[in-house]
């Protein structure tokens, strides 16, 4: 009965020390570890494995190896991040007594160069979605602030017809320029599909299968 006893004991010691206020922003920057952690795995797994099976050669082994190492870096960098931004948060109010826009700003800005500064294909990924998003957002605020007047017809239209335009300019004539995945993409989409040697590789694989 002794093991079940000292669980309990363990379990409500734990519980009564995460209901103490005074060691809450302690305890938010450990569990903004373990959510980012979490979180970036969940969401870097299931990419990982579509696109090394959809467009990595090698062994099965090394295809599962890059899976991991691409879901461990990404949920690494996103527990350090969150780690490091929400304590030097805590830090900035502990210290100026009260929360100021400023302390999320420069918290995210140290977080940022420290984890994500890396240039690496994984924060390369992920610096380029979040910049997609606050141009977006800057785009609102702008508007909301009234720094710019409210469009009078949806402006989304002449975005996508700019951005599919461009992209595919510079696909076609500087590919260098574009990100490996997004590269690799486009080939499968728009050069791979020029070429075919008959129905098998037309219609069932994207190219001839090589015989062992």
């Amino acid at each position: 009965m002794a093991g079940p006893d000292l669980i309990k004991t363990i379990l409500y010691t734990v519980n009564n020390l995460l209901q103490q206020e005074k060691y809450k922003a302690a305890l938010a920057v450990l569990k903004g570890f373990r959510n980012g952690a979490v979180y970036g795995a969940k969401i870097r797994a299931p990419h990982a494995l579509v696109m090394t099976l959809l467009f990595r050669s090698g062994s099965l082994k090394d295809k599962l190896r890059a899976i991991l190492k691409a879901t461990y870096t990404h949920s690494r960098n996103l527990a350090y991040f969150v780690f490091t931004y929400k304590g030097l948060q805590a830090l900035q109010e502990k210290c100026q007594g009260k929360s100021l826009q400023s302390h999320s700003f420069l918290a995210a800005c140290v977080g940022g160069w420290l984890v994500f500064g890396n240039n690496n294909n994984i924060n390369s990924q992920i610096n380029m979605y979040l910049l997609s998003r606050i141009l977006f957002a800057l785009s609102r605020l702008a508007v909301e602030k009234g720094f710019i007047p409210q469009p009078k017809h949806d402006p989304f239209p002449l975005f996508a017809t700019l951005v599919w335009g461009v992209v595919l300019w510079l696909f076609e004539y500087y590919p260098h320029t574009l990100q490996p995945s997004l590269q690799s993409s486009m080939n499968y989409l728009y050069h791979d599909s020029n070429v075919w040697h008959d129905i098998t590789d037309f219609l069932v694989y994207n190219k001839p299968r090589i015989a062992p």
